[in-house]
């Protein structure tokens, strides 16, 4: 939502173009017909003019005429020409169609594309000026003149509309009227986003501000969601493409959001009691995994590892969830890391961590609700371009594998960030 747009200093001026009054004198018509009796009744052509003299008087007299009448159409003419130029000038360079009321207006439809909010209750006046200020209009004292004037003005509601830059007054009105002018806005929500992240989109990619997001954020159980932290949220919210009306509130699209998480762990076979475990679960697939056909055998080494078996004791032993309780979305841990001490250092503590760690997609979901058979206790990415995952029924095993890892992060540098 470039803006180099004039806001309308730039007015147009015509030349003056006042009418000529000194009249063009018209020669007399008039034959003098006593010379002309005098002349045929015989006098002498030193007394009386000749009828040649006559007719000579006559033919200058209709040349004179014809030049003057030339020469108004040249005034004319270049008149024309000049008010065309300065006509043409006043576009170019400000592109202002006139004066109305004592102020300025652009011309026309404009062009380009520009996102304005209009706020519930708006008046015609503050309409113009978060037009005005947006380079949509050229004065908002105009826009609210004839906005006064339109009977229909009243019709227009709150919410985003998709304007030009530089239209008319009227125009701008007129989109403000048309439905189809409504901005619609679609807001992606990827497999795997926290809170965090989710919150900012909405800020950043659907308009809303802070303060309402923070609104909608503030209370899980609004939406039957268990828990009373931001956290709370983790996994419930559906990774999904949204489309964002200008009527709805971030609170609406949240609910749209539990909702649909809702329905889909439904449709998963998932009860009600088992929606909280099982969204955990698959928010660590989320995170762990790199290549969709790996999500059914990590499912299982969760489940086995959750079991108090003499190899893991029930600790998951998560790096995804280690760097969630740090405030971050991704990467690997470092052994500081791994010491720091909160609920989802799932290397301190036993079994789940309290929250999911981000949205759950469907394919999550499903391994998460429907393991692979295995006996696995661990697994590592030995290769983070190409997602190959290993996996180990014992500690030894492991060892392998991270040996594996370990020269790969020194082959590439970089690629292996903490």
């Amino acid at each position: 939502m470039s803006r180099e747009e004039d806001n309308g200093e730039a007015r147009r001026h015509f030349p003056s173009r006042r009418a000529d009054k000194n009249s063009v004198a018209e020669p007399s018509q008039r034959q003098d017909s006593a010379n002309l009796d005098s002349y045929w009744e015989g006098e002498s052509a030193e007394t009386t003019p000749s009828r040649s003299a006559v007719t000579g008087r006559s033919a200058r007299r209709k040349a004179r005429r014809k030049k003057r009448t030339i020469a108004a159409v040249v005034i004319l003419v270049v008149i024309g020409l000049i008010t065309g130029a300065s006509v043409i000038a006043a576009k170019e360079l400000g592109g202002i169609s006139g004066i109305i009321s004592g102020g300025e207006d652009y011309e026309g439809k404009g062009s380009g594309e520009v996102i304005i909010e209009i706020p519930e209750g708006a008046s015609g006046k503050t309409i113009g000026t978060i037009l005005e200020k947006e380079g949509v209009i050229a004065d908002a004292d105009v826009f609210a003149d004839i906005f006064k004037k339109n009977s229909l003005a009243q019709g227009v509601q709150a919410g985003r509309f998709r304007l030009h830059k530089r239209m008319s007054s009227r125009e701008a009105l007129a989109m403000l009227l048309d439905p189809t002018s409504k901005a619609d806005i679609k807001v992606t929500i990827p497999p795997g986003f926290t809170v965090k992240q989710i919150k900012t989109r909405l800020q950043e990619t659907a308009g809303f501000n802070a303060d309402q997001v923070a609104e909608a954020f503030a209370d899980p159980a609004e939406y039957g969601i268990p828990g009373q932290s931001e956290e709370s949220f983790e996994g419930w919210l559906a990774p999904d493409t949204y489309t964002v009306s200008t009527k709805q509130s971030v609170k609406d699209l949240v609910k749209t959001m539990v909702d649909t998480q809702i329905k889909r762990l439904d449709e998963a076979g998932v009860a009600p009691e088992q929606r909280a475990s099982v969204l955990i679960k698959a928010s660590i697939l989320e995170k762990e995994v790199n290549l969709d056909k790996y999500y059914a055998q990590v499912a299982r080494v969760i489940e086995n590892r959750l079991q108090d078996n003499p190899d893991t004791h029930g600790f998951l032993q998560m790096d995804s969830t280690v760097v969630y309780g740090l405030g971050r979305s991704g990467g690997i841990p470092s052994s500081e890391d791994l010491k720091q001490d909160t609920p989802y250092n799932t290397y301190k503590h036993k079994g789940l961590p309290p929250t999911a760690i981000g949205t759950v997609g469907q394919k999550a979901l499903q391994a998460a609700v429907k393991p692979a058979d295995g006996k696995w206790l661990y697994f590592t990415t030995v290769n983070l371009d190409s997602g190959e995952t290993k996996f180990a029924l014992t500690l030894e095993e492991q060892k392998k594998s991270v040996e594996e890892l370990k020269q790969w992060c020194q082959q590439n540098q970089g690629k292996c960030k903490r």
